[in-house]
């Protein structure tokens, strides 16, 4: 009994675990480059959350370490951690879903690195840029601004 429990459970938890890692990549990838238009349309129709000094702070930190994982050429952890989950689980493709498949599409291009690099360096530098724009509420007002 205890041993098919078991297999029940590698077999049904590292798929749904797999793609649970799989959208908070997206979330993530979905944060840092959304978080910038929102910046700029806030900027003109004066919405306050887009000066929040620690969501800003939190989109700085975000981009930064995706900036030096392409520099370092390091694998990012949650595609590692992702691959790792998939291949517990026998799973070869993506082909399981099609909001999988769609999220593999967003997130995974075929390109070379170099170009990963220069994309996320001038996004990166894009965002610094954005902070002297659209530069964050300092002080006591840190946290949710009430307008």
């Amino acid at each position: 009994m205890c041993v098919k429990w078991r297999l029940f459970c590698d077999s049904a938890v590292y798929p749904i675990l797999a793609n649970t890692v799989l959208a908070i990549h997206a979330t993530f990838v979905a944060f840092v480059v959304l978080t910038v238009p929102c910046i700029y349309l806030g900027k003109f129709l004066n919405w306050q959350w887009v000066r929040i000094y620690w969501l800003r702070i939190a989109h700085l930190v975000g981009i930064c370490i995706v900036v030096a994982q392409a520099w370092a050429g390091v694998i990012c952890p949650l595609t590692t951690l992702e691959m790792w989950l998939r291949e517990k689980a026998g799973i070869a493709t993506y082909g399981e879903s099609f909001i999988e498949h769609w999220l593999q599409q967003i997130i995974y291009w075929n390109f070379p690195a170099w170009v990963f690099i220069c994309i996320y360096s001038i996004f990166a530098l894009l965002v610094i840029y954005t902070w002297y724009v659209v530069p964050p509420t300092k002080g006591k007002n840190r946290g949710f601004i009430a307008t």
